[in-house]
């Protein structure tokens, strides 16, 4: 169902609109009742609001969930301003929510999603009550070079995208589903250099631990053990903020969200129950 801006809501169905902001338009999707609380889901590079579908059914029963496609991803555009930088595409979540109505929400970040929950929890202390941060690295010190690069030709080849796309996985068997290829075949050239540039850029300024260790905001950390991207070891790292959960999870890779959707799931409605009270 596509809403306008400001449209009605319908308990518990998916809904998905777009919004309009100076510098793009963003594309919204939210499930279940929107008086519960709010869960903001916030994507990894070159994925959309679709990587979260496996995680809506177990999570949207008690919170009101909200994903967006940053700009350049999905069905969002690109920003008119050039502007792929974490702090500018946080600050473009944070006017989602405030569109929205959401004075206050639970931030869950896959990947460098999650470098900009943190963005975002730096801006908007007032709105973002607690983080959940899914395989995200906190330095680049954890960062595993990938043994071949992202493709230079552009659309790539299926085989090449496949290569890309393949470290983002790690349980046995598993496979890749052809939405989020074509997720990744969407994007321009510019918009996936762009957003992996800003993510580096990020981190090299000043570590995750380090940003959210003076935020005071209860941390969830969840990572796939077998993390072909980032070293999982890393996840350590993390326990510099005070009070910060860490979870290893054995047997996944980078996508605990896509390879074991209710264990994931678990971890996080866990956490929004008793770690943000």
């Amino acid at each position: 169902m596509t809403l306008s801006d400001g449209g009605p809501y319908v308990n518990g169905g998916a809904e998905s609109t777009t919004l309009s902001l100076d510098d793009g338009d963003i594309h919204v999707c939210q499930d279940g009742p929107r008086d519960a609380p709010a869960l903001l889901l916030i994507h990894g590079t070159a994925s959309s609001t679709r990587s979260w579908d496996a995680l809506v059914p177990l999570l949207a029963g008690s919170h009101r969930l909200i994903r967006i496609d940053l700009l350049g991803h999905g069905r969002s555009s690109e920003p008119a301003d050039g502007g792929y930088a974490l702090p500018d595409q946080a600050r473009r979540a944070g006017v989602v929510l405030d569109r929205l109505g959401v004075e206050r929400a639970v931030v869950v970040g896959h990947s460098s999603g999650g470098a900009a929950a943190t963005a975002l929890a730096e801006q908007r202390p007032d709105l973002v009550t607690a983080l959940a941060l899914i395989n995200t690295g906190p330095s680049l010190n954890a960062f595993i070079a990938p043994e071949t690069a992202a493709p230079s030709q552009w659309p790539p080849t299926d085989e090449q995208l496949r290569l890309f796309a393949s470290t983002g996985f790690s349980r046995a068997g598993y496979q890749i589903p052809e939405e989020l290829l074509d997720d990744a075949r969407g994007m321009t050239h510019h918009a996936l250099m762009a957003t992996m540039r800003a993510t580096t850029s990020y981190l090299e300024q000043q570590a995750l631990p380090d940003r959210l260790a003076v935020l005071g905001k209860p941390l969830l950390v969840i990572f796939g053990e077998d993390d072909r991207r980032w070293r999982s070891s890393s996840a350590a790292d993390y326990r510099a903020v005070p009070g910060a959960r860490v979870e290893l999870l054995p047997g996944l890779g980078h996508s605990p969200l896509l390879e074991d959707p209710p264990r994931t799931a678990a971890l996080l409605l866990a956490f929004t129950v008793r770690g943000t009270e």
